[in-house]
């Protein structure tokens, strides 16, 4: 999951931020960040996010940088990425990665994510964790499938140098 795409980067064990440790610690790292609190409800207004990541020993920036919400894919959209697998995930369409020569990356680019590749009508296509290696390879019988099916949107030969889209191709071209 996440925790380990973070913890391969900072040194942090995961097991020391797991429920049963949290729990168990709760008193000495929790502690500090209910001082002044209103004693009849203690956890009103209380940035647990900001509790964890003092405990962990992280800024809030550098687990942005390292670990972002989204990533800007070639078309210019900034896609959430997916912790919750054993590598992080973004769902992209084909037309939007067009021009990319490099696969997005996590962990200031030492992680490149998995990319589930998605036709125009949000459908899977492929997946890869390396896309200049998928235009190479299976690009090729992607496009000639694509084509018949999504005859509106482009299917260049050379995707690596094609201009990413959001759009279907204007109709009379």
């Amino acid at each position: 999951d996440g925790s380990r795409t973070i913890s391969a980067s900072t040194g942090i064990d995961p097991e020391s931020l797991s429920d049963r440790a949290l729990a168990r610690d709760c008193a000495e790292w929790l502690a500090p960040f209910l001082s002044g609190a209103d004693p009849r409800s203690p956890l009103a207004g209380l940035d647990l996010s900001a509790a964890l990541l003092h405990l962990a020993g992280l800024d809030r920036r550098t687990v942005d940088r390292l670990a972002p919400e989204r990533l800007e894919v070639p078309s210019g959209s900034r896609l959430r990425v997916d912790y919750s697998a054993e590598r992080p995930t973004i769902r992209v369409r084909v037309q939007e990665m067009f021009g990319a020569t490099s696969t997005p990356a996590v962990l200031a680019g030492a992680e490149p994510v998995v990319l589930h590749l998605l036709s125009p009508a949000g459908r899977p296509v492929q997946v890869t964790d390396d896309i200049a290696r998928f235009w190479r390879t299976s690009y090729p019988e992607v496009r000639r499938e694509m084509r018949g099916r999504y005859p509106r949107h482009p299917w260049p030969e050379d995707p690596a140098n094609a201009t990413p889209t959001r759009r279907a191709k204007r109709r009379g071209r």
